[in-house]
């Protein structure tokens, strides 16, 4: 069973989405916070495997609450959005979410999102990380970035650094597979070994990294 806390100051988004999470037999929406400070607080005692979290809130916002949740690495963060109106998704995705969702997603989305947060995967759809990168994270061409992007290139090899290009667009391993003429199953290694010598704790991590040290640029 996946237990689920809902983080959302509007009550009835909470009611619509503890409505579809309940009619499904293997998630279990375990609270209901309107707040940033308060989905902490019963995150820390709870314990829910995926925080379904909102971005704008009063007081704490998403941002700092997500924060605060994944730095105990207890429970997965799937962050909220309107996708347009919103400038904070790339924040939460610094700040440890595995992935972000929009508000008006289909239920099966919805559904299918948490369960591939709770088993340790990050939820990227391409197309909307790219423009959402492009959008709120104006890291252009800049020439004090170029040792950091030496600095990642070096701890990969030639491969690894191919398929660490095509990991930070946002593109799934069997995209990623079909581009470069490799099993799915090679990719999946290669994806884990490039996660482990970066340091990152996912793929959104390594979206995150690709743009910050220059290696993509928005746009590119």
């Amino acid at each position: 069973m996946i237990r689920v806390l809902l983080v959302d100051d509007q009550s009835l988004l909470r009611m619509g989405f503890r409505l579809i999470l309940e009619a499904e037999p293997d998630l279990e929406v375990v609270g209901e916070a309107a707040d940033g400070a308060t989905g902490v607080s019963m995150a820390s005692s709870l314990h829910p495997d995926v925080v379904l979290m909102d971005v704008r809130m009063p007081g704490m916002d998403g941002i700092q609450a997500t924060a605060a949740i994944t730095a105990s690495r207890s429970s997965k963060v799937l962050i909220l959005t309107t996708y347009d109106l919103d400038q904070y998704v790339f924040a939460g995705l610094k700040a440890g979410a595995s992935g972000f969702l929009l508000k008006d997603a289909p239920p099966d989305e919805l559904t299918s999102a948490i369960r591939t947060v709770a088993a340790g995967e990050a939820v990227l759809a391409p197309t909307a990380t790219r423009r959402l990168i492009d959008q709120f994270a104006p890291l252009l061409p800049d020439p004090d970035r170029q040792d950091d992007r030496v600095t990642v290139l070096s701890k990969l090899t030639d491969r690894e650094r191919t398929v660490f290009a095509q990991l930070a667009t946002g593109r799934s391993n069997r995209e990623i597979a079909t581009e470069l003429h490799l099993s799915e199953g090679t990719v999946k290694i290669h994806v884990g070994r490039i996660l482990t010598k970066l340091g990152l704790r996912d793929r959104v991590q390594a979206v995150v990294l690709a743009y910050e040290s220059g290696l993509i640029t928005p746009g590119s």
